[in-house]
C-alpha cells in the first residue's frame, strides 16, 4: 500500500496541473515561453531574499516574480533592446543573483536541488491547502478574464476597438502567473515550472478544436503527466519533478505522430471510404 506522502504528492501534482493547463495555453498562444522562464528563474532570488530577511517564501517569490514582470514591461517601452535580449538578461541575472545570495548565507542550509527541481514528495497538508486555495483563486480570475485575454491575444487593436483594456488584462495575467510560480516552486522546482506550463498546452494544441477545449485537454494531459511521472519515479527510483516533466514530454512526442495518416490507414477507415 502506498504511503500518505505519495497521496499528498499526487493531490498536489493534480492540483497544480489543473492550474498550469489553462494558464499554459495563453503562454503558448502569446509565445511567452521565455517570459515564463524568466519569471520562474526569479523565484530563486525571491527565496534568497525571504531567507535573508525572514519573510514568507511564497509571498517573497510572488513579489519578486511580479516585479521582474513589471520591470520587463517598462524596459520594453523604452525600445533600447529587443524583447528576447531583455528576457535573456533578466532571466540569467535573477538566477545568478539568487545563487550568489544563497551562497553568501552560509549560516542557512539550503537544499539547492529541491529549489531547482522541486520536492513534491515533501508536500505537507498546509502546502495542499495553499495549492488548492491559490489554484481556485487563479482559475476563478482566469475564467473572468478569459474572453478579454483571448481577444487581446488575437489582436490588441481589435480588443481596444471593442472597449477592452489589453494592458490591464496583461498585467492581471502576469499577477496570476507570478502567483502560480510561487505556488509551484516547491512542487516541480524553479527550472521545471515552465516545462509544466508549456508542454501539456503544446500537446493539447495538436488535438483541440477550440481555445476552451485546448485548456481542458491541457489540464487533463498535465494530470496524466503527474500520475505517470510519480508512478515512474516510484518504480524506477528517479527524481519526482523531472519524472513528471519526462512523462509530459513523452505525451508530447506521442501527439507528434501523424495521427491523421494513421487513422486513414486503418482497415475500418479504408472500408468506410466512398468508392468511385
Amino acid at each position: 500500500m502506498l504511503d500518505d506522502f505519495f497521496f499528498r504528492a499526487m493531490l498536489a501534482g493534480v492540483g497544480l496541473a489543473l492550474i498550469t493547463g489553462p494558464i499554459g495555453c495563453f503562454i503558448v498562444w502569446r509565445r511567452m515561453a521565455y517570459f515564463g522562464d524568466t519569471m520562474a528563474h526569479s523565484a530563486l532570488l525571491g527565496v534568497g531574499l525571504a531567507m535573508l530577511f525572514d519573510l514568507n517564501i511564497m509571498i517573497s517569490v510572488f513579489v519578486i516574480a511580479f516585479t521582474i514582470a513589471m520591470l520587463l514591461v517598462v524596459l520594453q517601452k523604452r525600445h533600447t533592446l529587443s524583447a528576447d535580449s531583455l528576457l535573456g538578461i533578466l532571466s540569467h541575472a535573477t538566477l545568478a543573483f539568487g545563487l550568489v545570495l544563497v551562497a553568501f548565507m552560509s549560516w542557512i542550509r539550503f537544499d539547492l536541488m529541491s529549489l531547482l527541481f522541486g520536492d513534491i514528495l515533501a508536500v505537507s497538508v498546509s502546502d495542499l491547502i495553499a495549492i488548492y486555495a491559490g489554484g481556485t483563486l487563479i482559475l476563478a480570475v482566469l475564467i473572468k478574464l478569459w474572453r478579454p485575454l483571448l481577444a487581446a491575444t488575437i489582436s490588441e487593436d481589435i480588443a481596444r476597438a471593442e472597449g477592452l483594456q489589453p494592458e490591464l488584462h496583461r498585467t492581471l495575467f502576469m499577477i496570476l502567473l507570478a502567483l502560480l510560480i510561487a505556488i509551484a516552486m516547491k512542487i516541480v522546482g524553479i527550472l521545471l515550472i515552465t516545462a509544466l506550463l508549456i508542454i501539456p498546452a503544446a500537446t493539447a494544441r495538436r488535438f483541440a478544436l477550440s481555445p476552451e477545449q485546448m485548456a481542458i485537454y491541457a489540464a487533463f494531459i498535465g494530470v496524466c503527466s503527474v500520475i505517470a511521472g510519480l508512478f515512474g519515479s516510484l518504480n524506477y527510483d528517479t527524481p519526482s519533478g523531472p519524472s513528471i516533466v519526462v512523462a509530459s514530454v513523452i505525451f508530447f512526442a506521442i501527439s507528434m505522430l501523424p495521427w491523421q495518416k494513421l487513422k486513414t490507414s486503418l482497415p475500418s477507415a479504408r472500408h468506410k471510404e466512398p468508392t468511385s
